[in-house]
């Protein structure tokens, strides 16, 4: 029966704990919602300058919400996003996408002028496994790993450029690049 009492008192403990972490997440997001928390509000979308996105190929298949998504990120001031799923389900409707969008072009059709110069235009990609995009992630994310993370270890926060010896290095160690 003491052994049955102290299993109550720590699941209580546990269970207040988590209560307490909820309510932590709860006030949180509230106050970074209403703008109160100073530190998101200094948020500087200009330092977005492309935004790739993976999607699960079940919500490749919801175009509505990825729609809601695009007007969403169009809206904060994102304009050139990349749309991963892959089997490519999104390739199929990109003109469902594209119609609910005014301001939207497709990456290709957008000319070297627009894609530097256009303040109102969305440019997006649809990406799928058949486009070796995959090679393309794996490889920024050793590059990520390796470089990035020690320059913010050493306290550089200065921005970086890969160079192509650099790039390399990253398609030899994934696979992709030989001699």
């Amino acid at each position: 029966m003491g052994i049955r009492l102290v299993w109550h008192i720590l699941h209580l403990l546990v269970s207040m704990f988590y209560v307490a972490l909820g309510m932590t997440h709860v006030a949180e997001s509230y106050l970074i919602s209403s703008g109160l928390w100073k530190k998101y509000r200094a948020f500087n979308k200009g330092k977005v300058r492309y935004l790739a996105i993976v999607v699960e190929s079940e919500e490749a298949y919801q175009t509505s919400n990825i729609i809601k998504l695009l007007l969403w990120l169009e809206s904060i001031g994102v304009k050139h996003i990349c749309l991963y799923d892959a089997e490519g389900i999104m390739k199929k409707s990109k003109e469902a996408i594209l119609e609910k969008l005014n301001n939207a072009t497709l990456f290709e059709k957008a000319s070297e002028h627009d894609k530097l110069l256009s303040e109102n235009c969305m440019t997006l990609e649809f990406a799928s496994f058949s486009d070796g995009k995959e090679a393309v992630a794996k490889a920024a994310n050793f590059l990520l790993r390796k470089y990035m993370t020690s320059t913010a270890l050493n306290g550089n926060q200065e921005e970086n450029t890969f160079t192509e010896a650099q790039m390399a290095d990253a398609l030899k160690a994934i696979g992709l690049f030989c001699c």
